[in-house]
């Protein structure tokens, strides 16, 4: 069982890290309603004449960008969400996407009347800010990718092995010791500082809304699989900064595609784009923002 969560856990980014709903969340934490119900959390902090909109990654939450925004608003509008069902944004009874996300972001930036709109996604964060510019090319005037899944690509026996495992018991069944594996595969160096969210994930264990959670995370996963971007970036017209940290141990996925490097994954998804540059950070993982 620890070398099936292993292996589950290089398939994608943070795939069993998790938000806890009554964490200790940043005093501007502040609620919107879209459509007729669907409340979703974000935060809001410092002043500029350009907005960064940040968008968590997998299983994450808007506390994934605590140390950016903490510089970042000295000179811009810092907008951190947490996608639907996730931290202290409610949940769905319905199919989870990666174009309902992007739909909830855009609602998000239209509802606050955004300008100079600069999209900052990290993993799953990212294919969904693509899904997103794709989309409504006119909302956003920037994109930053950081460590962005969707540009490696799975076959339909992978995809079809992933459903048949990947299932909201499997999720369920995480002990403590394998969440704690699972956070520092993330890591180049697992920082101290980290702890507080794996704190959070665990705690999640014994929250009423654990059900919930376990049974969309799975429907997240598949639509990464079924979601690719590779087909949307060449209609990307934006600039657009790819960030991967150089030792990323999740992408690519170590156990399926282990001839592959994170540097190929990142140059092909540049080549891809026609406004993009690539920075490669030294000494860092997939948490590369941390």
């Amino acid at each position: 069982m620890k070398n099936l969560f292993l292996s589950l856990a290089l398939f994608l980014p943070q795939i069993i890290l998790a938000q806890q709903p009554n964490a200790s969340y940043p005093d501007n934490v502040q609620k919107l309603i879209l459509g007729d119900s669907l409340s979703l959390a974000y935060t809001d902090s410092g002043n500029g004449a350009e907005t960064l909109v940040f968008i968590h990654g997998l299983g994450s939450y808007l506390r994934a960008w605590d140390k950016n925004i903490a510089t970042l608003s000295d000179t811009f509008r810092c907008i951190a969400v947490d996608l639907p069902g996730y931290g202290q944004s409610e949940g769905i009874n319905a199919p989870y996407s990666l174009d309902f996300f992007a739909e909830a972001v855009a609602d998000l930036i239209r509802e606050l009347g955004l300008k100079n709109v600069t999209l900052v996604g990290h993993s799953m964060g990212g294919q969904i800010a693509i899904h997103l510019i794709a989309k409504y090319p006119d909302l956003i005037q920037k994109l930053a990718l950081i460590a962005p899944a969707g540009l490696e690509t799975f076959s339909e026996q992978e995809k079809a092995w992933f459903k048949q495992i990947y299932t909201p018991a499997f999720v369920a069944s995480a002990t403590e010791a394998q969440v704690r594996l699972n956070y520092g595969i993330n890591f180049f160096n697992m920082p101290d500082d980290a702890e507080i969210m794996i704190a959070d994930r665990i705690q999640l264990m014994s929250d009423p809304g654990y059900e919930a959670y376990c049974n969309m995370i799975p429907q997240c996963v598949m639509a990464m699989l079924e979601e690719p971007v590779t087909e949307l970036l060449p209609r990307l017209k934006v600039p657009v900064m790819i960030i991967f940290g150089a030792n990323d141990g999740l992408i690519p996925n170590k156990f399926l595609h282990n001839t592959l490097t994170t540097g190929a994954v990142a140059q092909k998804g540049k080549e891809l784009m026609p406004h993009a540059q690539l920075l490669n950070i030294p000494e860092a993982g997939h948490f590369v923002q941390w």
